[in-house]
């Protein structure tokens, strides 16, 4: 090539630098002038998201994030060296296991259900949950218009927006729908271990206050329109998964079915630390994820990635993950 070509010499590149020190000097210490900057903004976009679901409308509305902290203390069964082995090649952080919360507003045109109400006032795990109020109405959702409560369970991140702190109920039109099962294991102080009072006292708070309001749902039940209950305990006595269906699609809220897109994937038969039940709730996540993987069902995962939206294949012993990109047309 010659020197005319596409390779320069050192010497032109050390006189083609001085030269562009010279511009810069006269332009500023780094180099042209802004003349349209921008402050930083430090907010983030609102935190909701919507979709079509059959004749349906869903929207996804985030109590927040909720760090677990430390994997190797919620996720047992795994030797240290498999769980920062997963999270690396996942690109995942090895020292705090960050959850999210991921709320299901489905609006059918009879109703608008709610399915779960996050951790309220509550911060066990920081300042970063509690959200849900406030977004629920950045995405034009008026609480009063809520006519169905459906909890999964009773655990504190799931009944723990119902009430207000001032013994009000955030959602004063709707009516509620649980597991008699847990709704009697978590309001009654001898049945819940003492390291888990901050549990009772929740539910006690939330749901105790509502009893005249709750309809027990049973295991295979429509109890509303499109919408069944699947029994998957172990979690919780009464832990509850949901298939809802509208026109000619499908959507399988699973709740806490797994909390991790990978440590409870990858090998399913793995516990975790507030399961009442690690044994027969890795059982009830490996019938239903099979089944789910089997039939392609979409699902909705209360912990996983922002918004939670994917579906799961079967993959080697286990499961493997695939988030559903999000669509912003309507």
């Amino acid at each position: 090539m010659s020197r005319n070509g596409l390779f320069l010499s050192r010497r032109e590149m050390l006189i083609g630098a001085s030269a562009a020190g010279v511009v810069g000097s006269l332009a500023g210490p780094l180099g042209n002038p802004a003349f349209a900057r921008a402050p930083m903004l430090n907010t983030q976009a609102p935190y909701f998201y919507r979709f079509k679901l059959g004749d349906a409308e869903g929207t996804i509305v985030s109590d927040g994030t909720l760090p677990l902290g430390d994997p190797r203390k919620n996720f047992t069964g795994l030797s240290e060296e498999e769980i920062q082995r997963q999270l690396h090649d996942n690109f995942l952080p090895g020292d705090n296991a960050v959850l999210e919360q991921n709320v299901l507003v489905l609006n059918t045109g009879d109703r608008l259900v709610l399915f779960d109400t996050g951790m309220g006032s509550l911060q066990l795990f920081g300042p970063t949950t509690g959200k849900l109020m406030n977004n629920l109405r950045q995405a034009g959702i008026d609480p009063k218009d809520i006519d169905a409560v459906v909890m999964s369970h009773a655990h504190i991140d799931h009944c723990g927006g119902c009430m207000a702190d001032d013994g009000t109920r955030n959602f004063p039109n709707a009516q509620y729908y649980i597991t008699q099962a847990d709704y009697e294991f978590w309001t009654d102080e001898t049945k819940v271990p003492a390291q888990f009072k901050v549990f009772l006292d929740t539910a006690v708070k939330n749901l105790s206050p509502n009893r005249d309001r709750i309809k027990f749902i049973k295991d295979g039940e429509e109890f509303l329109p499109g919408i069944h209950a699947i029994l998957a305990p172990g979690h919780t006595v009464g832990h509850t998964i949901f298939m809802i269906n509208s026109g000619n699609s499908s959507l399988c809220y699973i709740a806490d079915l797994a909390h991790h897109p990978v440590l409870l994937l990858e090998k399913p038969l793995t516990e975790f630390m507030y399961d009442t039940d690690p044994k027969q709730s890795a059982q009830s996540r490996m019938k239903m994820l099979t089944m789910l993987a089997a039939n392609r069902t979409p699902i909705l995962a209360y912990h996983f990635a922002w918004p939670g939206i994917g579906h799961v294949a079967k993959h080697g012993e286990g499961f493997r993950y695939h988030p559903q990109g999000m669509k912003m047309e309507l």
